[in-house]
């Protein structure tokens, strides 16, 4: 059975909210990231997407980094921009939410005339990226922990 949801840019202040309440749940609560890392100075200016069941449950949400807080993260490039804080909740998954947020930050990405975007995916996750035509690249490292693997995908 599906849920029919939407995905969307969170630009209002509550969209925002929901943002990182699932953020909270999925990495604080369930994956036990500290608090004090998973919301950084970059929240800020990023472009935030969420997805929302038609009744306004939050699904999922994730984040892109353009400009100089992208290439601050990979290597130095504009031209990249940086996929990351992709959350579904327990309910949510398997019905294509992951994939929908992962488009959605792609195409605000190409809107900015980035040419490719990065990210560092859970190592559990490489499947699913590379699904999404997201290429491993560089050794495996921990971020909160937790093992990762940096990825791209050109635009």
């Amino acid at each position: 059975m599906s849920t029919p949801y939407v995905v969307r840019e969170a630009v209002e202040p509550a969209d925002r909210e929901a943002c990182f309440a699932v953020r909270k749940d999925v990495f604080v609560a369930e994956q036990g990231v500290p608090e004090d890392i998973e919301y950084d100075a970059y929240d800020a200016g990023a472009v935030h997407v969420l997805a929302v069941r038609e009744d306004g449950v939050p699904l999922g949400t994730g984040r892109l980094l353009h400009g100089e807080a992208a290439a601050a993260k990979n290597g130095g490039d504009p031209a990249v921009g940086s996929l990351g804080r992709l959350a579904v909740t327990r309910r949510a998954r398997g019905l294509g939410v992951g994939a929908a947020l992962v488009r959605a930050i792609e195409d605000a990405a190409r809107a900015r005339g980035l040419t490719a975007v990065d990210l560092h995916a859970q190592t559990h996750a490489l499947g699913f990226y590379e699904r999404l035509g997201y290429v491993a690249y560089g050794p495996e490292f921990p971020d909160a922990g937790i093992p990762h693997r940096a990825m791209r995908r050109v635009l």
